[in-house]
């Protein structure tokens, strides 16, 4: 079982899952066409989920259980994720699977990355479920389904009424600080680029928190750096950009949020603005077009960038900047939000800017710096003060 791209003639595209004779897995495939055309899902949620349910179906496949009774026995399944690694210690020729984890030994997969793998599979057990490729008994065994039978004779249904709560299979995530790239990892990227386009880039992320996709899918149309942009037809004030989903991006960029939104910039990204569209005039086959972040030299020259080549630029920014390791471009996506929380600003707030669907997902970048915890402290008037009495 593997994880494969498709591209559809129409353009579009997603992941899905095959098995041993490259032919389609059904029940995965349904549900990744779903989540991407059904729900409007973006390409990488698909690759995700079907690295994800290859996982499953390789551990069903490997241990000699159908799909649906591998669904049934979740628990023995988070086992074989947290101990077994790539190569999959234990499987006999047979089929069988067995784990032995050693004492001390550490786990394969953290608790974030089993929990992720076990959402794709439940998302493709209810999907089966509804379309009527499995039973309905298998959603009670992956969720604690509760009914009206708890609830007073006057507040229960004419009929039977059932909700899905829960997960039952799922491990403790200790909530811990974001990592993010420091300040003095963001000036020495900084100081390491090599153009100016590439300066552009680390503070688009750095101070605008934008992500690889957004980034890329960047028209200069949505770029509007005047004081005052109701000429263009925008009645916000000042240096903004608009972050904006499209399907038409020739080099796959995608924005995750489905709902648009505009980020403020600073003096310092606008002046960067500036300093790249110099330097890209300088490059005939890169003046025109609408892609505001275009390839200036290699080929195709003028090109879109791609989002795999962020990756590629930090990391080689990160190397001559002497950097242990490689910043990565969510390091600086979350420099900028753990910033903007540590300015004050609130979970709202920062849940606008970086464009989070639920302010849940911004709830890890409120854990201020030490030196915010004790002006906290020492702001906080002594009894002795309170009360008036002069020392």
């Amino acid at each position: 079982m593997r994880a494969f791209p498709v591209r559809l003639p129409s353009g579009a595209r997603y992941w899905t899952v095959l098995d041993e004779d490259l032919a389609v897995v059904p029940v995965a495939d349904g549900f990744l066409r779903q989540v991407r055309f059904g729900r409007d899902g973006a390409e990488s949620t698909t690759k995700s989920y079907a690295h994800s349910i290859a996982l499953f179906l390789r551990w069903c496949e490997r241990t000699g259980r159908s799909w649906q009774a591998g669904a049934g026995q979740l628990g023995l399944f988070m086992t074989w994720l947290a101990h077994a690694g790539p190569a999959v210690p234990g499987v006999s020729a047979s089929g069988q699977g067995m784990v032995l984890a050693g004492p001390g030994s550490a786990p394969a997969r953290g608790a974030r990355r089993v929990n992720g793998v076990l959402t794709a599979v439940r998302g493709m057990v209810v999907h089966a479920a509804a379309a009527g490729q499995a039973g309905g008994g298998l959603v009670a065994l992956l969720y604690e389904v509760a009914d009206d039978r708890d609830l007073p004779g006057a507040a229960r249904g004419d009929g039977q009424m059932g909700w899905r709560m829960r997960a039952r299979h799922r491990l403790h995530e200790p909530q811990m600080p974001v990592n993010r790239a420091s300040d003095a990892e963001v000036v020495a990227l900084l100081r390491a680029c090599l153009s100016a386009r590439d300066r552009l880039v680390v503070l688009l992320m750095a101070r605008a928190g934008l992500r690889r996709g957004e980034l890329c899918g960047l028209r200069r149309s949505d770029v509007h750096l005047l004081a005052d942009s109701r000429p263009l037809g925008c009645e916000i004030a000042r240096a903004h950009l608009h972050v904006v989903r499209r399907d038409d991006n020739s080099n796959g960029a995608w924005a995750k949020s489905r709902r648009p939104r505009a980020v403020p910039l600073d003096f310092l990204t606008v002046q960067a603005f500036d300093t790249y569209a110099l330097e890209r005039m300088t490059v005939p086959a890169a003046a025109g077009g609408d892609f505001m972040l275009v390839n200036l030299f290699r080929a195709p020259v003028g090109a879109p960038m791609r989002p795999g080549a962020i990756g590629d630029l930090l990391a080689a920014a990160s190397r001559r900047a002497g950097l242990a390791t490689a910043v990565t471009p969510h390091q600086l996506r979350h420099a900028f939000g753990s910033s903007a929380a540590d300015a004050g600003c609130g979970i709202d707030v920062v849940a606008d800017l970086l464009g989070h669907a639920s302010v849940s997902s911004s709830q890890v970048y409120l854990h201020p710096d030490p030196g915010r915890l004790r002006a906290a402290v020492d702001a906080v008037p002594s009894p002795r003060e309170q009360a008036g009495v002069r020392p």
